[in-house]
């Protein structure tokens, strides 16, 4: 689409990971931001993501967190020492059901304990990252998903890294942030999720031109996933804000096709109005 005064197209970056993207964007779980985003509130994205990880199994085991699927307790036991293993899974499959159920400082407390036993572990500190961001705990959820991509070198969850850093008013790592996935790449997921939460940034600080840079889509499509329809709302967002109202509109329509639910659309709706 052509978009406000001809606004430089951004190819979207290959899938360099394979794991299911979870939400970036403040949501009702905060209380901040649904709307500048397009998030449904308390979308549940990264409690499926883990939910779905508990059930992927298609076997049946026995023993210390055998609800797990098999690909998570091997790397617990490839991570963990043989003495603490056990525990550990434990405690983590404890921590999945909790988080699961949105009692997420219970999950937090778990995983906690699990870290103790299993520093170095990418799904404990996947969500003991999840679990602080939906509580608010923004430093600690931006330590714990840092350290999370240090040791899977996975970029799947760098708009909830960017999203804390915006909450912490650390604008500078921000822009950092963004510049470093487009440097390592993810899955279309995961691009898409780091546009919402860099264009909304960009929408709050003024700068309605690079957000329609950072968001443009590059077409609008029936049955679009649910993180490329939250793209086009703060995409319409910033095409209404340069005064293009009849792309900003034809995007909102696009958005009511795929997913009329949407949250904020009738603020959207006022902005194009």
């Amino acid at each position: 689409m052509s978009g406000p005064r001809g606004g430089d197209r951004r190819s979207e970056r290959p899938s360099s990971h394979g794991r299911k993207q979870s939400g970036g964007g403040r949501d009702a779980s905060t209380g901040q931001r649904a709307s500048s985003t397009g998030r449904k509130g308390s979308s549940g994205d990264d409690k499926k993501q883990f939910g779905d990880k508990k059930r992927q199994s298609s076997h049946t085991a026995v023993g210390a967190g055998a609800d797990l699927p098999r690909w998570l307790r091997d790397e617990i036991v490839r991570s963990t020492k043989k003495d603490r293993r056990d525990a550990t899974l434990n405690l983590l499959s404890a921590a999945a059901g909790s988080f699961e159920d949105g009692r997420y400082a219970a999950a937090r407390k778990k995983l906690i304990e699990a870290k103790a036993l299993s520093s170095r572990a990418g799904a404990i500190r996947e969500l003991l990252a999840l679990s602080c961001y939906r509580m608010g705990l923004w430093q600690e959820a931006l330590r714990e998903i840092r350290t999370f991509r240090r040791i899977t070198g996975d970029t799947t969850h760098m708009a909830i890294e960017m999203d804390s850093l915006r909450a912490l008013e650390r604008f500078d790592d921000v822009h950092t942030t963004f510049e470093t996935f487009l440097e390592l790449g993810g899955s279309s997921g995961a691009d898409a999720e780091i546009r919402v939460v860099y264009g909304a940034f960009l929408l709050d600080q003024g700068d309605n031109r690079k957000a329609w840079e950072v968001t443009r889509p590059k077409r609008l499509v029936k049955d679009a996933p649910e993180w490329e329809v939250r793209r086009w709302y703060v995409a319409a967002r910033a095409a209404a804000r340069l005064g293009d109202k009849g792309t900003a509109a034809q995007i909102a329509a696009a958005i009511e096709e795929s997913d009329p639910s949407l949250a904020g659309m009738d603020a959207l709706r006022d902005e194009i109005a």
